[in-house]
């Protein structure tokens, strides 16, 4: 069963993103058109002017994707792209460990669903779905473990750099000791061929998660990019040289992240300089001087940072959409002016899916436990008080009293119009308030150990499904759900996530 939340009641998400999903007018000058189906023809007539080398992007996909056995649909997907009529739709990751965090699977089922739904809009064109890696990002710490079954796996290598161009060296312990945890599993057999063809066949971090997301979403026809390519960052230069040696687009980035702070709080810092230095294990900021030259001989030596990724990506590729996160879609906000500038159209930005996989006995427990949907996004303990008051409320609460005490001092005040002593009087009604709530508190805590057995099924529930107090999506890993149900678990969340809803989705299995 599925059930759905608005996102903003959940409490997760920030305001910016609230009022994006609303359609506010205020972020107009932040985004080209908000995610309605209607648009994306107007996005796909703006995106038709801009000149795209197909031919090339369709040469590069076909040679990075033959290491692989690739499905007809991803095939038939890379040669449409040479098509006027193809136009793609984009997301993207960094390469985690075994996929990382549940809302990799989000994100790139997201983008797949909405290619068919902008297909049975629009069936003159055709709509690839693009999962972009990651691969000169270098921040290894964030991609270099996963959580399962309460157990952190960790590959540790001394690598520096890109991570896209690191080999595998001493990650096929973390794999041998994983493997061992999921012996018993009903899909066991079918994972660990997936890990193992991706981690113990394939030579770098890029290969093995080009690998792995194709085995576990190829049939869609997702197609997978690696942009650390020279011939790609050849039709970048001139945007490079804009940034590196003439600070091009700092003041139009910082325009667009002006007008955001003056409601909300920025994504991304700003720099003068948005690119590293790319080398062997090294990717670092540039600090000596850099000419033309240099630049236009060797473009692959220099990669874009958080805030001209983007460009880099409209800038090569058919798009006209990217499926993002919140703190994704919010940087994106940030360069619109800088699109203007380069004359490049702007995408549409679609919040990705969020969800909350739930066993139906925990989901009616908590139903039980007189709590709606809603509640399950609210604290523990506001949860156990809330419980104890509608349970014991004729026993815990001291309403009536406070109550009769505010009419004691309304009638005292009467007795004298001084303002001081009204004034005095107020302070020591809220005083003795603050006695009443004190009281309430201990009472309910009283009643709490009498109640143990239904406050430690509040605490379960809340430390499955949201561990750390953060949601399930962000901290765990689709191997548990995977060995269980197999490719039946990406069946369930392909049928279930539509990326043009904005709601929270809620999945009992």
């Amino acid at each position: 069963m599925s059930f759905q939340i608005p996102y903003n009641s959940t409490g997760f998400y920030s305001p910016i993103i609230n009022d994006y999903l609303k359609g506010d007018s205020n972020l107009l000058n932040l985004v080209n058109h908000f995610p309605e189906l209607e648009n994306f023809e107007k996005q796909i007539n703006e995106k038709r002017k801009q000149k795209v080398d197909r031919e090339l992007l369709c040469n590069i996909l076909s040679k990075q994707n033959q290491g692989i056995h690739l499905s007809k649909l991803s095939n038939q997907n890379i040669l449409s792209i040479k098509d006027e009529n193809t136009f793609t739709v984009t997301t993207g990751h960094q390469l985690c460990l075994i996929t990382g965090p549940l809302y990799f699977f989000y994100k790139i089922i997201s983008t797949i669903n909405l290619c068919e739904e902008l297909k049975n809009k629009y069936p003159k064109y055709k709509f690839v779905p693009i999962f972009w890696m990651a691969t000169e990002d270098h921040d290894f710490e964030e991609i270099n473990h996963i959580n399962i079954f309460k157990k952190t796996f960790r590959w540790i290598t001394n690598q520096k750099g890109a991570v896209g161009r690191m080999s595998l060296n001493g990650i096929d312990s973390v794999i041998k000791d994983l493997q061992e945890l999921l012996y018993e599993g009903k899909h066991s057999k079918s994972l660990n061929e997936i890990l193992n063809n991706a981690y113990l066949k394939n030579n770098t971090l890029s290969q093995a998660t080009r690998s792995i997301v194709n085995d576990l979403f190829g049939k869609y026809g997702l197609v997978i990019l690696d942009a650390d390519n020279k011939k790609l960052k050849q039709l970048f230069v001139a945007q490079i040289k804009k940034d590196i040696l003439e600070n091009a687009f700092c003041s139009s980035i910082r325009n667009s992240t002006d007008f955001i702070e003056k409601k909300y709080s920025s994504q991304a810092q700003i720099s003068k300089i948005n690119f590293f230095k790319l080398g062997d294990q090294v990717r670092e900021k540039i600090k000596e001087t850099i000419n033309a030259e240099i630049i236009e001989k060797y473009p692959e030596n220099f990669s874009p940072n958080v805030l001209l990724r983007p460009l880099y990506q409209e800038k090569i590729l058919p798009n006209i959409a990217y499926v993002g996160g919140g703190a994704e879609i919010s940087y994106w906000m940030q360069l619109k002016q800088m699109f203007k500038q380069e004359n490049v159209p702007f995408p549409i930005l679609v919040l990705r899916n969020s969800a909350l996989i739930m066993q139906k006995k925990h989901f009616d427990d908590f139903q039980s436990l007189g709590f709606s949907l809603k509640d399950l996004f609210r604290g523990s303990e506001d949860l156990k008080n809330d419980y104890i008051k509608r349970k014991l409320s004729y026993k815990v609460s001291l309403k009536k009293e406070k109550e009769e005490l505010v009419k004691i001092y309304d009638n005292i005040a009467l007795k004298s119009d001084h303002k001081n002593f009204v004034l005095n009087l107020n302070i020591q009604l809220k005083k003795n308030i603050n006695i009443l709530d004190q009281i309430e508190k201990k009472l309910i805590k009283n009643h709490k150990s009498q109640n143990d057995v239904s406050l430690r099924k509040i605490q379960k529930i809340k430390d499955l499904y949201f561990p750390n107090g953060k949601l399930q999506e962000r901290h765990l890993n689709f191997v548990p759900f995977y060995l269980d149900s197999g490719d039946n678990f990406i069946k369930i969340l392909k049928d279930n996530l539509t990326p043009l809803n904005t709601n929270f989705l809620l999945l009992t299995v």
